[in-house]
């Protein structure tokens, strides 16, 4: 269910704010997309010191990339786009670097939320952690980010019958590890 309404319009506008270097937009960018990239890149690496490290590269990566955006309607998509390369470079290097780790899930620690259904969106937050992360990326930019279809195609630069498949997947599995913990998906 969608709670926020974008505009691409305003996207365009402010894109070419930055590509002509006005001090303003850049302020604007970063009021603007912060929050949605923190919750799409911490909800992907788990971890917050891994996380604020891979968010600095995404920044970097988008400034530096700002004067290549042709289309600047597409603005969401590309910064979706860029922290999830950027998510995947930094996965290819820690697998070069060491074997993989097993993670006790018991181990993450999990937002307090107030309201009675806390104990409910805890199950839910842990049993989207346990997915695979191409699960995890469709579903999180999908529902959460609130990116449409089309989208989340362009920043994962697949068609969009793939995301769609992706997704149906995805919550399939997700019921599954939900029904799995006594949850009532």
């Amino acid at each position: 269910m969608r709670t926020t309404e974008h505009k691409p319009a305003d996207d365009e506008l402010l894109a070419i704010r930055c590509q002509l270097g006005e001090p303003a937009a850049f302020d604007d960018l970063i009021a603007r997309w912060h929050a949605p990239l923190w919750s799409f890149v911490r909800r992907l690496v788990g971890e917050d010191d891994a996380a604020r490290e891979i968010f600095q590269d995404v920044w970097v990566r988008v400034i530096r990339g700002l004067p290549q955006l042709r289309d600047g309607s597409k603005l969401r998509a590309w910064l979706f786009g860029i922290a999830r390369r950027t998510l995947m470079d930094r996965l290819r290097q820690e697998y070069a670097r060491s074997p993989a780790v097993d993670i006790d899930v018991d181990e993450i620690p999990a937002d307090p939320r107030a309201g009675e259904d806390a104990e409910d969106l805890q199950e839910l937050e842990e049993a989207l952690s346990d997915l695979p992360i191409t699960e995890r990326e469709v579903l999180t930019l999908f529902y959460l980010q609130e990116l449409s279809l089309n989208e989340v195609a362009d920043a994962l630069k697949v068609p969009v019958g793939t995301i769609k498949s992706r997704l149906f997947r995805a919550r399939r599995l997700l019921r599954q590890a939900l029904t799995a913990r006594g949850v009532r998906p």
